[in-house]
């Protein structure tokens, strides 16, 4: 019989790792300062509703869409309900935003955020549904924030 992983030990990775990501570095994976929420901090709404090139979003459109998708995989890991969303809206339709507008898009991420670990943690038995749910809050979290440090590099040059 293959050696199985408690949920706590599981869950209490998973956490690092979505720590990590958002609030604060502990040497996981990330540079010192980089997580996604220290690094918006260093972002003005001029900076975040400039895109990098014609074809490339801005960064309040990387925000809102880590948010949306941290709604969705909530919503499916919950309620194991598959909605059909349309993933191309927000690329679509954020485009500026005031300073009033992304403090308020930060402050929204961070409470999604919030909910979902809550949600996470609340979680006993991680069936493949759950575990591959957050697997791919965390990947997609960190793929977004490589896309965002990336575009910094052009933006505030």
């Amino acid at each position: 019989m293959p050696e199985q992983i408690p949920a706590e030990i599981f869950t209490q990775e998973l956490m690092d790792l979505l720590d990590e990501t958002f609030q604060q570095v502990h040497g996981i994976y990330l540079d010192k300062g980089t997580s996604l929420f220290e690094t918006l901090e260093t972002i003005s709404a001029a900076e975040a509703s400039r895109p990098v090139s014609d074809t490339c979003a801005s960064l309040a459109a990387q925000v809102a869409h880590v948010n949306f998708y941290l709604e969705v995989l909530e919503h499916y890991i919950l309620t194991r309900e598959s909605v059909r969303v349309d993933w191309g809206d927000i690329w679509r339709t954020t485009k500026q935003v005031s300073p009033e507008e992304w403090t308020a898009s930060k402050e929204k991420l961070h409470q999604t955020y919030l909910r979902v670990l809550e949600s996470l943690h609340s979680i006993q038995h991680w069936d493949t549904d759950a575990l591959g749910g957050a697997l791919a809050i965390v990947v997609h979290s960190a793929y977004h924030l490589g896309e965002i440090r990336q575009a910094l590099c052009v933006i505030k040059s």
